[in-house]
């Protein structure tokens, strides 16, 4: 166990979700329902297997010894996790990858952090009884605390701009549609917390197998992304079907004054299996730093949450979704992120000291 190393993975893995709706940017001509189905067949089907095949000892004779209330509790979580992660893309069009990512990940924090060890009886054992658990506490207030600046200055940049102004940082911004679907997608998604959490006895299956302790929890990925996979596949069918947008993927346009031009199937193709990779690796990083943190293992997902949002505040200054933002402003984003940085050195040497 070496909660350092498994800080630098949550980082990682918080890279990796930051940054996986930039290939979608480069997307021509393909409706979202084409190209987020198509990303996501790699995100929550090929991906978990093929890494799961490759480092897990005997993965089918584990999965085989999965028992099925707890394989169907993994592919529930899946499943209401689904709905966080549709519309946490969503969310990124209406909001920006700043002020999106922030409210999102703000409510996924607080959920997905401590309801598992207030469900298992363990929040006052584990957090409040050592000192290591009230160092990792104050890391979790502080997490919160930049979560907080930071939306806050999302929402004072969203009050300086004019509406053309809006626009043009974020071609389809909508503060309100947008805030709404942030919250319902910042809940659901922390359903996958409790997903990781229920598969806990396949990580002993897997590790009495013989897997390594950094690869146990590969196969509980498999179950919760595949509910994942269920949901938005159903709602990419129903998105299909309604805008006859099957005949993208071979490369028919619309009869719009757009259909003269070809789109280009390779390269949406290659983005969107990029942009769905990437997408799996945050929890690819996530299990293996999960791996090193020990009985405070809880806390990954806090310290997953501040690198994503750390992160994704900087890809929206490299976008200049801030360009036009007041420098007080940008100096209160800089402060949350300060804030957030400080709280992953927290979070990691309260476990380091707990070890």
């Amino acid at each position: 166990m070496n909660p350092l190393l498994g800080v630098l993975f949550h980082w990682l893995g918080g890279l990796a979700s930051a940054s996986f709706y930039v290939p979608y940017r480069g997307v021509r001509r393909w409706s979202w329902e084409i190209y987020w189905l198509t990303g996501g067949v790699f995100s929550w089907l090929f991906a978990p297997w093929l890494f799961a095949w490759l480092q897990t000892r005997d993965l089918l004779g584990v999965m085989g010894q999965v028992p099925s209330d707890i394989a169907g509790l993994c592919i529930l979580f899946g499943v209401l996790w689904g709905f966080g992660g549709l519309t946490y893309g969503l969310t990124m069009r209406y909001l920006g990858l700043s002020l999106g990512m922030a409210v999102v990940l703000g409510l996924c924090t607080v959920f997905g952090t401590l309801i598992p060890p207030l469900v298992r009886g363990t929040f006052a054992d584990a957090l409040l009884a050592t000192p290591s658990g009230r160092i990792i506490l104050l890391g979790l207030l502080m997490t919160l605390a930049g979560i907080v600046v930071v939306a806050w200055a999302g929402a004072k940049k969203d009050g300086d701009l004019s509406p053309e102004e809006k626009k043009a940082a974020v071609a389809e911004f909508d503060f309100r549609k947008g805030l709404a679907v942030a919250i319902f997608s910042g809940v659901m998604s922390a359903c996958f917390a409790f997903g990781l959490a229920a598969g806990e006895p396949i990580k002993a299956l897997s590790a009495a197998a013989g897997t390594g302790p950094l690869w146990t929890g590969l196969p509980v990925l498999c179950l919760v992304m595949f509910g994942g996979l269920l949901t938005n596949g159903v709602w990419c069918a129903f998105l299909i079907v309604r805008n006859r947008s099957a005949g993208q993927w071979i490369g028919r346009l619309p009869a719009t004054d757009e259909a003269t031009k070809t789109s280009p199937l390779l390269a949406n193709y290659l983005l969107s299996a990029l942009a769905g990779t990437a997408w799996y690796f945050q929890f690819f990083f996530y299990t293996m730093g999960e791996s090193q943190m020990g009985k405070f293992g809880f806390s990954s997902w806090t310290l997953h949450m501040a690198s994503i949002i750390i992160f994704g505040t900087l890809w929206g200054f490299a976008f200049k979704e801030w360009k036009d933002a007041r420098p007080a402003v940008r100096n209160m984003v800089w402060t949350g992120v300060a804030l957030l940085v400080g709280a992953t050195v927290v979070i990691g040497y309260g476990n380091m000291i707990g070890a």
